[in-house]
């Protein structure tokens, strides 16, 4: 792929960027006009990607790609890295979906935190994740990547702890912010290993290098492995998920933006972006299909047991993200497929964080569930939009989630052999339980009767809210449909990450008979949903009389029980041995060697008496010594 030159690459990063240091350098001078600053900053930089794609479109599709030099970065003999910008197929996906969700979250947040004292930090804050995740996905080498990466990690642990006053909320960040850390050690490992095999650390310097035989299968298995557990990190994927759910400690508008349609998905961009790695580091690429495999029933089971609204979604977000990180591993055949459900979902997931928002926003910032009930009737468009949202995730045609989930459980089943059928089954199970605990939550929610008690007083959320919904739900609707039509998405993406054209080597079942078994797989799930939720007096509180595997559930499926046991309390236990050897070992040598010195210091100091007498007799008794070690040495 041919790359030209671009001179306005840099205005989608800088105009967010400097924002964000004018609302936060401004003082309360701008506290009237900065949520307006910060929303103007971010819609400026969707229409600069609106110019970029058409731009784009009216080139070649081998031709399509830009590159901006900004500065030399590094400059160390031979090794040189320029800070410079990528705009390409992949990247011109996330810079839209980045700048457009990311502008109608904006919008809806001038509402809900109108009345926040700080709401002029909250959009600066909002604005310089922009910046930071437009870094990320623009960089053209692991290390402008890193940049950014570490960036969307700073962004994302304000925006959590943003509410820090709340002791909880604090530490929720502090969890993100840890887990984030982990993964980024793989992201620096992964920078190593390419600095050590090839020289280089661009996107191109790595591909190119792969190409000549310059690295040995076990280092390409090494790098993707640490590019896999950066993922894992960012993505919140198995077996670093434990700290998504937590993060819902954040204001809404952050868990839609940050938690579903951006952030989370950096680890699938990362992955996408490296399949000149992955596809030729088979032992990698196995792992990560067993991570996201692993992942979207985690997320999935998880979700069945959560009475928090926000966390039910969270949960959520953790299975489908599973689903696309699988498609990553599957090769060339899924990584269009994991764009296609990453973008989808963008639109449907936010949409639903941003109902949820709506409904706490009418029900005094209640988030369980059991204290809802019959929520349609006095909020209709935030049920039709919520509904629309739902309808895509659980995969119902025409909606957009059908199109994009379905092919990667079609891609799945046809990954070959028994690695196939388990692959494909596990997709089917995942979507029966998506359609189950989806299903719970629109019935706990809107229907049934009414639970809240006299204190709340639900209604409608205003325009500001409502208008970015029903936009959102729009493309919950659409996208699915726009982006499968003759193959448009795949054959777009195609020059970068399926350079050469790769086809289905086997068709283990016809697309037709994988929506059959997918739309049964559904159906089975709303059914079960439905006997157990619509028919029965939900009760005010969690039963306590449930089996052992719902309350491990409950629990997270034990991820913070084990992290506490496996990492945490030897890591304690480390730091106290390590303590003690510190101070009353090492500590003990140093001050026993100084003890020392001064008692011999003292016992000489007493020879010092200040008598005449003392030193002759001292001078005498030295000189009998020498005489007679002259004697004993002559004779």
């Amino acid at each position: 792929m041919s790359l030209g030159t671009s001179d306005t690459l840099v205005y989608l990063i800088a105009i967010p960027l400097f924002s964000s240091a004018f609302l936060l350098l401004g003082g309360r001078a701008l506290d009237r006009v900065g949520h307006l600053i910060g929303t103007a900053a971010s819609a400026s930089s969707f229409v600069v990607a609106l110019i970029e794609l058409n731009k784009m479109l009216g080139r070649d599709a081998e031709s399509r790609g830009v590159t901006q030099h900004l500065f030399t970065w590094i400059n160390v003999g031979s090794f040189q890295i320029d800070a410079t910008l990528l705009l390409d197929q992949l990247s011109i996906c996330f810079v839209l979906l980045i700048t457009g969700v990311g502008t109608l979250i904006h919008i809806y947040s001038i509402s809900y935190m109108a009345h926040d004292i700080d709401r002029r930090r909250f959009f600066a804050f909002l604005n310089l994740f922009i910046a930071a995740m437009l870094l990320l996905v623009l960089g053209n080498s692991y290390l402008n990547l890193y940049v950014g990466w570490e960036g969307v990690g700073l962004a994302s642990y304000l925006l959590i702890g943003f509410w820090n006053q709340k002791p909880t909320y604090a530490t929720a960040a502090k969890k993100a912010f840890v887990a984030n850390r982990v993964g980024d050690v793989g992201l620096s490992l992964a920078v190593m290993i390419a600095f050590v095999q090839f020289g280089a650390v661009t996107f191109d310097g790595v591909a190119k290098g792969i190409e000549a035989g310059s690295a040995s299968s076990t280092a390409l298995n090494a790098m993707g492995a640490a590019i896999l557990l950066a993922a894992v990190g960012k993505s919140a994927q198995f077996p670093l998920q434990a700290w998504l759910g937590d993060a819902m400690a954040g204001p809404t508008p952050v868990s839609a933006l940050i938690h579903a349609a951006t952030m989370v998905t950096a680890g699938v961009y990362l992955i996408s972006r490296s399949n000149f790695v992955f596809d030729n580091a088979p032992t990698a690429q196995l792992l990560v299909v067993i991570v996201g495999a692993v992942t979207l029933l985690f997320g999935a089971v998880i979700g069945m047991a959560k009475d928090d609204i926000k966390k039910a979604l969270a949960a959520s977000t953790m299975s489908q993200i599973g689903y696309m990180i699988l498609a990553t591993g599957l090769g060339p055949a899924g990584y269009a497929f994991a764009m296609m459900h990453l973008l989808t979902h963008g639109f449907f997931k936010a949409g639903m964080f941003l109902g949820a928002g709506s409904v706490m926003h009418g029900m005094n910032d209640e988030v369980d569930m059991r204290k809802y009930g019959a929520l349609r009737k006095v909020m209709p468009i935030t049920f039709a939009t919520f509904g629309l949202g739902y309808l895509a995730i659980i995969g119902i045609p025409p909606f957009a989630g059908f199109y994009s989930k379905d092919k990667i459980i079609e891609t799945a089943f046809n990954a070959g052999g028994s690695k196939g059928i388990i692959l494909g089954c596990v997709t089917l199970l995942g979507a029966a339980i998506t359609a189950f605990y989806m299903t719970r939550v629109m019935l706990m929610t809107f229907f049934g009767t009414k639970r809240w008690d006299s204190a709340a007083h639900p209604h409608e959320s205003p325009w500001l809210m409502t208008v970015p919904m029903i936009l959102l739900s729009i493309g919950s609707i659409t996208t699915g449909f726009i982006f499968s039509n003759g193959d448009r998405l795949k054959n777009f993406l195609a020059p970068v990450v399926d350079k050469h054209h790769h086809e289905h080597e086997t068709e283990l079942l016809a697309p037709i008979v994988v929506t059959g078994l997918a739309m049964f797989a559904v159906a089975i799930g709303i059914s079960i949903a439905l006997a157990k939720y619509s028919r029965k007096t939900i009760p005010a509180s969690a039963p306590t009389d449930v089996t052992v595997w719902t309350k491990i559930a409950r629990r997270d499926l034990l991820q913070d029980d084990f992290n506490e046991t496996v990492f945490m309390r030897p890591g304690q236990s480390l730091t106290r041995v390590l303590a003690f050897l510190d101070k009353r070992v090492v500590d003990g040598a140093v001050s026993g060697v100084g003890a020392m010195t001064l008692r011999l210091a003292g016992d000489l100091r007493k020879t010092q008496t200040g008598y005449v007498r003392s030193y002759a007799l001292l001078i005498l008794l030295g000189t009998v010594a020498i005489l007679a070690a002259i004697l004993v040495v002559t004779v």
